[in-house]
């Protein structure tokens, strides 16, 4: 005879946030906590096995981003595509970027452009051929479909959205 299963219990960041009604969205941000911190330091050392030890993730997004569709974009394109408000972050990595070779920029006007230099184009190809040898070949392993992975990307922009609105109305209180 088989012992039964344990219960559950709460897995939370911040028990004086989880008492009473909807404890689980504790348990929904320290996921996102512990993910955003492995997502992060999983960047930074992809870029490192790619040949670049010297960004940070903030920059390794915006490299990738510029580099995404090879289209030109702005700071505001940017920015939204991210989805970070403090525009300054981002101009503070773009300018890193282009002294270091890997974005050019071009102005058009009163706005200026940003797109992957040559350089920045093959880190970025470097850094998915990491990427599929040393993450996508684990993946297989977790047994999820497309399908799964879908629904719960979908999840995360649907909570993030929740949160963009929890934070405007936290913003006027």
């Amino acid at each position: 005879m088989s012992k039964p299963a344990p219960p559950k219990r709460p897995i939370v960041s911040s028990r004086h946030l989880a008492d009473g009604e909807n404890w689980e969205t504790s348990e929904i941000e320290y996921g996102m906590i512990i993910a955003y911190n492995a997502f992060s330091r999983w960047m930074t050392r992809c870029m490192s096995a790619a040949g670049n030890t010297d960004l940070t993730p903030l920059e390794i997004l915006v490299l990738h981003n510029t580099n995404h569709r090879g289209r030109d974009k702005r700071l505001t394109d940017i920015c939204f595509l991210l989805n970070i408000e403090d525009t300054h972050t981002v101009n503070y990595a773009l300018r890193k970027l282009l002294k270091m070779e890997l974005l050019s920029s071009e102005k058009r006007g009163k706005e200026v452009f940003y797109r992957a230099s040559d350089k920045g184009a093959a880190l970025c190809e470097t850094y998915r051929d990491v990427r599929e040898r040393c993450f996508l070949d684990g993946l297989s392993r977790l047994d999820m479909s497309g399908d799964e992975m879908r629904d719960i990307a979908a999840a995360l922009r649907t909570l993030s959205g929740q949160y963009d609105q929890a934070s405007r109305a936290a913003a006027s209180l």
